[in-house]
C-alpha cells in the first residue's frame, strides 16, 4: 500500500518511495521464511497494478458512486446502503474530524479518497482525472478482484482494519460490482507488550529480528499460535521462555524417538520365522492416543482455527506416550511385544509430526540442528558460552565427589536462574535450556520437562 508514511519516510532517508517499499517487502519475506510461513501464490504490489486500480475507479464513477473534485476522486458513502455492515457502525454515529481533519470539499465527511491528486514533488501516475496516486482502500479491492475475482472466500487482516479500511473496501467493491462478496472475514488481535498495544508512537514494540536474536524462530512461532488469532496476544519474556522450553521438549522427544527406531530397517523389526503367522498390531494405548490427538486437533481447528488449545492436552499426552514407550523399549521383552511397541511408536510419531507440519512447527532442518540452535539461544540469553557451562559441570562433579553438596546444589541453582538446567544421566551430567527459576510458574508440567534427558 502506498500510504503517506512511506512517502514521509522515503523523504527522510533520501530514497525513492518504491525503492524503500520494495526493500522492506524483501526484508519481510526473510522474516516470514524464518518463521516457516508459506509464500502466497501471488504477491501483488500496487505500483504494478495501476491499470486495474484506475479501471475499478472508473467503474465506480460510471455507477454514480464517486465524484471528482480538483483531481481528487471521492467515494460517496451515501450511495452505499449497507455501509457499516462489517463493523456494525452507522454513518450517523460518525463524528466529523475525530480521526483526521475534515476536507470541506467532501459531500459527506465520511467520504473517502479513491484517487488523490499529485502534490508537488510526490510520486504520481497519469490517470483520466489527472496525475496522482491511489487512495489507501482502493488498492486492496482492485488487486483482490484481479487475482481472486469479485467473490472469494477469506479476507484477513488486523482487527484495527475493520473500520474504516475493510468497511470502505466492501463499499467500493460493491459499487464496482454488485455481485461482489467475501464469505469469511478473519481479523487477528493485536500483540501487546505488558498488556499495552505495541506501537511505534509508544516505542514499546519489538521487531521479529530483535526477538529471534535471542529466541529460535520456531519458539516465536509457537508463542504466536499460543493464543486464538482473534484474541490479543501479550508479549512477555516469560511467555517466550515457556514457548522455547516447549519446542525444545517436542524436538528432543522426536529426536529420541528417531534414535530409538533408527536401528530397525524402515522403522520396523525384521520378523523372525516363528512370528510370521502373527499380525503385529499397535497397542490399545497407542490407538487411544492417536484417536484423541486426531479428534482434538480436528475439533479445535474446526472451531475457528483455535490453535491455542491444540498443543495442550492430547498433544502432550502423545509426547508423554512416546517417552514412556521409549523407556519400555529399553527393557527386555518378548519379540511380539517389542514389535508392537515399535509399530505403536511409529504410528504415534507420525500423528504428532502431522500436527506439527500443519501448524508449521515441523523443522525444515534436523531435530539435532534445531536443538543445538535452541541451546545456542539459551546460552546467549544467559550471557554464557558452552565452555562456561562445561566448566561449571566439572566443578559440580568435583564438589559432589568431595561430598560438598552445598556447593554442588548452588552451582545447579545458579545455572537454573539463568535458564540452564543440569541433568544427571548415568555417570555423567548434561545440560539443556529451561525456563529461568523466577519464571517457573510459566513452565511446562514437571512430568514433561523431567523426561527430556536425551
Amino acid at each position: 500500500m502506498l500510504k503517506p508514511m512511506i512517502f514521509r519516510r522515503a523523504n527522510e532517508l533520501g530514497e525513492e518511495p518504491l525503492s524503500l517499499s520494495n526493500r522492506f517487502c524483501e526484508e519481510y519475506l526473510v522474516d516470514m521464511a524464518d518463521l516457516q510461513c508459506l509464500l502466497p501464490t501471488h504477491q501483488p504490489r500496487v505500483s504494478d497494478h495501476m491499470e486495474q486500480i484506475k479501471d475499478m475507479i472508473s467503474q465506480i464513477i460510471n455507477n454514480d458512486c464517486a465524484y471528482l473534485i480538483d483531481g481528487d476522486v471521492f467515494f460517496s458513502v451515501d450511495k452505499s446502503p449497507n455501509y457499516g455492515q462489517l463493523s456494525g457502525q452507522k454513518l450517523e454515529d460518525h463524528r466529523a474530524g475525530e480521526r483526521v481533519a475534515v476536507d470541506s470539499r467532501k459531500r459527506n465527511p465520511a467520504d473517502f479518497a479513491l484517487w488523490k491528486a499529485a502534490k508537488p514533488g510526490e510520486l504520481s501516475w497519469d490517470s483520466p482525472w489527472g496525475p496522482g496516486r491511489p487512495g489507501w482502500h482502493i488498492e486492496c479491492s482492485a488487486m483482490s478482484a484481479h487475482y481472486l475475482s469479485f467473490q472469494f472466500d477469506i479476507h484477513g487482516g488486523g482487527i484495527d482494519l475493520i473500520f474504516p479500511h475493510h468497511e470502505n473496501e466492501i463499499a467500493q467493491t460493491c459499487a464496482a460490482c454488485q455481485e461482489s462478496g467475501v464469505s469469511y472475514w478473519m481479523h487477528n488481535g493485536h500483540v501487546t507488550n505488558n498488556n499495552e498495544k505495541m506501537s511505534k508512537s509508544l516505542g514499546n514494540f519489538f521487531t521479529i529480528r530483535q526477538i529471534t536474536q535471542r529466541y529460535h524462530p520456531l519458539a516465536l512461532r509457537h508463542f504466536l499460535i499460543s493464543a486464538h488469532y482473534r484474541s490479543p496476544l501479550n508479549y512477555t519474556v516469560s511467555q517466550l521462555d515457556s514457548a522455547s522450553d516447549a519446542v525444545y521438549y517436542i524436538y528432543q522427544t522426536l529426536q529420541d524417538c528417531e534414535d530409538a527406531l533408527s536401528p530397525f530397517q524402515g522403522g520396523r523389526l525384521k520378523e523372525v520365522p516363528e512370528q510370521k503367522d502373527k499380525t503385529v498390531r499397535i497397542t490399545s494405548a497407542a490407538r487411544e492416543c492417536i484417536s484423541n490427538l486426531r479428534s482434538e486437533f480436528q475439533t479445535k481447528m474446526s472451531d475457528d482455527l483455535n490453535t491455542a488449545q491444540i498443543l495442550t492436552v492430547a498433544f502432550q499426552e502423545a509426547l508423554k506416550f512416546i517417552n514412556t514407550s521409549l523407556n519400555m523399549l529399553k527393557k527386555k521383552q518378548q519379540k511380539q511385544q517389542q514389535l508392537s511397541m515399535i509399530e505403536s511408536l511409529i504410528a504415534v510419531e507420525k500423528e504428532v509430526k502431522e500436527v506439527l507440519n500443519i501448524l508449521g512447527l515441523l523443522p525444515s532442518s534436523t531435530y539435532l540442528e534445531v536443538l543445538e540452535q535452541l541451546k545456542d539461544k539459551a546460552l546467549k540469553r544467559a550471557g554464557m558460552v558452552e565452555n562456561d557451562v562445561l566448566h561449571l559441570i566439572e566443578e559440580r562433579t568435583l564438589a559432589r565427589k568431595n561430598k560438598d553438596f552445598s556447593k554442588s546444589d548452588q552451582i545447579r541453582a545458579d545455572l537454573t536462574v539463568k535458564g540452564i538446567a543440569l541433568m544427571d544421566v548415568g555417570d555423567g551430567t548434561i545440560w539443556r535450556p529451561c525456563v529461568p527459576v523466577e519464571q517457573e510458574h510459566n513452565a511446562l508440567p514437571v512430568e514433561q520437562t523431567a523426561s527430556t534427558t536425551g
